[in-house]
This record gives C-alpha cells, structure tokens and sequence, in this order.
C-alpha cells in the first residue's frame, strides 16, 4: 500500500453540513421547533451522530411516540442508516449539490419494507464488523479479521464511533493493505449503485489477466458494457478518472467498512 496518509487523512476528515427539520406533522407545541444544524462526518452512520438531534425534538412531539424508532427521509426517500452518510449524500445529492442537506426527521411511521430496525448502537456495530468481515474475505481471504485480537476488533469499532483517526488507522491499516504474493487483493470490495439506490456487488479482479492493474475504465466497460464511456462513477463527492486503478482506490478510498461505495453518475 502506497504511504499515503494525507489522502487517508483528507478522506477522514471530509465533513457534511446537515440541516435536520422535525416532521410537521409530528409537532404537539404551538411553538415550532428550530431546525438542529450540524456538521456529520461522511465516513459515520446517522445513528453515531444524531443523539443531540434526537433530544432537541422529542420536547415537540407527543410523549406516546418517544420511545418509538426515530428515522429520517430526503424529499421522501427513507434514508437507510446501515449506509455511511457520505454514501448516501452522494447518491441522492451528488448530481445537485446542497449543503446544507436538509432532511426531515420522524418518530412514527416507521416504514419497516424499506429499512432496518436500529433500536441502539450495537445493532450499527454489529453490521459494521459484519461487513469488514466480508471485506476481508474478498481482499485477504479472511486471513486478517481472524488473526486480530477482540481488544483490535474493539479498537477499530471505537477509533470509528469516537472519530478518532489515529486509533482506526492503527488498525484498519492491516485491513487496507496488499499481503503476501504481491498479486495485491484476491477480489476489490466494491458496490455500485444506481440512482434509485440499486447496488450491484460482483467479485471483480484488480489486475487483467496479462497481470497489469486495472482501471476504472475497464472496470466500467466490464460491468455496463459501454465503450463511450458515458457512465461515469462518483466516490466522496468526487468523479473517479477513468484511469484510476482499482487497487489504489481500494487502498485509499475505501470506506471504514473498507469497501468502496461508488455511486453511478
């Protein structure tokens, strides 16, 4: 892996500026409440940053829905919590940028066909090691997650929740970096997603079959079929060039959850 810890840095402190407004129709006060304003990491998950949130609205709500599961939507779109936020910027605002991002938040109706139930933030840990568990399989054959110690698995969910990038790294560099044969990773942890949320996963190689490293433009042709190339991907905001290779972006622009989430644009 290329020692490149400004880009990794860069990436970790990429912040979102979110505007958060209590459903309407949830108001019992006369008096409105204030819109909570706050800055959110892209690399989080709603649930690790919406304590605050929480607690400013429930005074405005009736006391029968506090204890219910709070979610929240973008112009209706339910937003799926397991997702990180950048992710989910990227795939609803990434073709017209906002900030701040203003979503509606709601302490009924939960719409249980569209999302997962996260009644606490063990449930988010949980998914999270679940899905660097199956990152490290497709990477490193699973070699790295079971080699680890609990106190490492705990360091790495903490170093996230805490925001702590020095803690994380310390750790998730084992997980982010080529081993053994030189050949690089066994398979890139990627996910691709439409515009109306739809992921494609597949086991894709980081190297051609003549050994040399492939690029987004191969990667592009081989899932859409395309050789105009007017698909293009986005990732933090970003349009990856077409010869990005796919090796790098893993190492550098993956996720905490060490996939890359890339969205079609």
């Amino acid at each position: 892996m290329a020692n490149d810890r400004e880009v990794l840095r860069e990436i970790w402190d990429g912040k979102l500026p979110v505007c958060f407004q209590l459903d309407q129709e949830e108001i019992m006060e006369i008096q409105q409440p204030d819109p909570f304003y706050v800055m959110v990491p892209r690399l989080s998950y709603f649930p690790l940053v919406i304590d605050k949130m929480k607690r400013h609205f429930l005074r405005y709500i009736s006391q029968e829905n506090a204890d219910n599961e709070m979610w929240m939507d973008y112009n209706g779109q339910p937003l799926k919590w397991h997702y990180p936020i950048g992710f989910l910027y990227d795939l609803y605002c990434g073709n017209d940028p906002q900030t701040p991002w203003t979503l509606t938040v709601h302490f009924s109706k939960f719409p249980g066909n569209i999302l997962l139930h996260c009644p606490n933030k063990d449930v988010v840990e949980a998914h999270y090691m679940s899905t660097v568990k199956e990152a490290d399989v497709l990477k490193h054959r699973g070699q790295i997650m079971s080699a680890m110690q609990k106190k490492d698995h705990n360091q790495l969910w903490l170093g996230l929740q805490n925001d702590k990038f020095d803690q994380f790294w310390a750790i998730n560099r084992r997980l982010m970096e080529s081993h053994g044969d030189n050949d690089g990773f066994k398979h890139i942890p990627i996910r691709i997603y439409a515009e109306d949320g739809t992921c494609t996963q597949r086991l894709i190689s980081p190297k051609n079959i003549d050994g040399s490293r492939k690029i987004i433009q191969q990667l592009i042709t081989e899932l859409f079929k395309k050789c105009d190339f007017s698909v293009k991907l986005r990732t933090h905001g970003i349009t990856i060039p077409l010869d990005t290779p796919l090796q790098w972006l893993s190492e550098h622009l993956s996720y905490p959850d060490n996939f890359l989430h890339i969205c079609v644009c």
